[in-house]
């Protein structure tokens, strides 16, 4: 074990006993595969799934993963064939037993930060799924809930605009002009503080650099 995995490790012991007394449940996987074993092992069959757009989720597998899972219902974006069916599908993922999602940062003291284009993904996030369940590398960690806003601002967000194709300043600089332009996607902005119900958010952190 190298010194950043072993940092990654003692870091993430200590963000999971904040999460606890925030009550949200939280583990540490070493590995991307393990976490994304992790993630599906919390699905029964039977049960409705959704997700939100994440690179956490495509990079780990683990929205290949779910799409091969036969004993679930799958709420899929990429099977909407009109704008109506994704909005529809956006709705339905508020009911989802299960939402899967990454966060765009976490503090060291255990909060969850999001910013949000459209505001579907933070909207399961606060209420509607029964369970939701989160997968975040270890590099999204920051000091407290002011560097995790501007990680998100100057790090995500700047490239999420590039793969999105849009025409922002962040895209055009690399640095947020905290702007109002049409195709602006930092439109919501959301600190999880605690959970309202005991568990229902679950946090899987990974010991690998994921997403953006």
């Amino acid at each position: 074990m190298n010194p950043k995995q072993m940092h990654y490790e003692t870091l993430a012991q200590t963000l999971i006993k904040n999460f606890e007394k925030r009550r949200i449940e939280a583990c540490y996987c070493a590995t991307a595969d393990e976490a994304r074993e992790k993630a599906l092992s919390y699905l029964p069959a039977g049960c409705t799934v959704a997700f939100g757009g994440s690179m956490t989720l495509a990079e780990t597998g683990t929205l290949d993963a779910l799409r091969k899972r036969d004993d679930i219902t799958l709420l899929d974006r990429a099977a909407a064939k009109t704008p109506e069916e994704t909005k529809q599908l956006y709705h339905d993922a508020l009911s989802a037993d299960y939402y899967f999602m990454s966060t765009n940062a976490i503090t060291n003291d255990g909060e969850l930060v999001n910013i949000d284009g459209i505001g579907n993904r933070v909207a399961a996030l606060v209420y509607g799924p029964e369970y939701v369940i989160i997968l975040a590398g270890m590099n999204k960690v920051a000091a407290n809930v002011a560097e995790a806003v501007s990680r998100v601002h100057n790090t995500a967000t700047p490239m999420n605009c590039k793969r999105l194709g849009r025409n922002t300043p962040c895209a055009a600089t690399g640095v947020c002009a905290d702007c109002l332009s049409p195709d602006c996607i930092c439109n919501q902005v959301v600190v999880t503080r605690r959970s309202g119900i005991q568990g229902r958010i679950k946090v899987i952190l990974i010991g690998e650099s994921c997403g953006y």
